[in-house]
């Protein structure tokens, strides 16, 4: 049976309180004035872009879905209800956007149970500190498929693995161990680079 990925928008963060610019921005948008839509994009399409390549493995296909997802914000931005800061919002479509292009990616994935794996759960997170942001952007690029989303919806995006399960209609251990295979693999991948430059 193929995985099939669930949509999820922003969580409403308590007490948030729009500012004017981002008010008057958006019901621009809403009006259809192609100059904000424009001040939008270019505010906001640096930042998105990198996280379309988090769940990438080309820049072509971070392009594909930075467009389809802007797309979506313009046609859904009168949906906006100012319950949490805009560009987490805008995020969230981006995210959903790259799993919905990892769809078939994640339908034709083999991916283990937990208990499959020797699994440690308190093993010591990535050491990401000394390492600079293109390298490890480099180094998720080339996780398989179900690691590099896993990964990057639980370390970076915050969710919980119960959450990752529904969302990609897997299993919570299913979610643990592709995480885990994800932190192993970096750690080697990160080990390596440290022994290359040792020499």
């Amino acid at each position: 049976m193929g995985h099939h990925i669930k949509e999820t928008l922003a969580s409403p963060m308590q007490q948030y309180a729009p500012n004017s610019a981002e008010e008057s921005i958006v019901s621009a948008c809403v009006e259809g004035d192609r100059k904000a839509q424009r001040k939008l994009y270019d505010t906001y399409s640096k930042k998105m872009y990198v996280v379309g390549l988090r769940y990438s493995k080309t820049t072509a296909e971070a392009e594909d879905i930075l467009q389809e997802a802007f797309l979506k914000v313009f046609d859904n931005i009168a949906d906006f209800k100012y319950e949490c800061p805009l560009d987490y919002w805008i995020k969230r479509i981006v995210v959903n956007t790259a799993l919905k292009h990892n769809r078939r990616k994640i339908d034709q994935m083999q991916m283990e149970e937990v208990s499959d794996l020797n699994y440690t759960p308190d093993l010591h997170d990535v050491d990401v500190s000394n390492h600079n942001f293109r390298d490890l952007l480099a180094m998720i690029q080339r996780l398989a498929p179900g690691c590099q989303v896993v990964f990057n919806l639980y370390a970076l995006e915050g969710f919980k693995h119960k959450e990752i399960a529904d969302m990609l209609n897997i299993t919570e251990g299913t979610s643990k161990s592709q995480y885990y295979r994800a932190k192993m693999l970096l750690q080697e991948m990160i080990a390596k680079e440290v022994n290359y430059e040792k020499r």
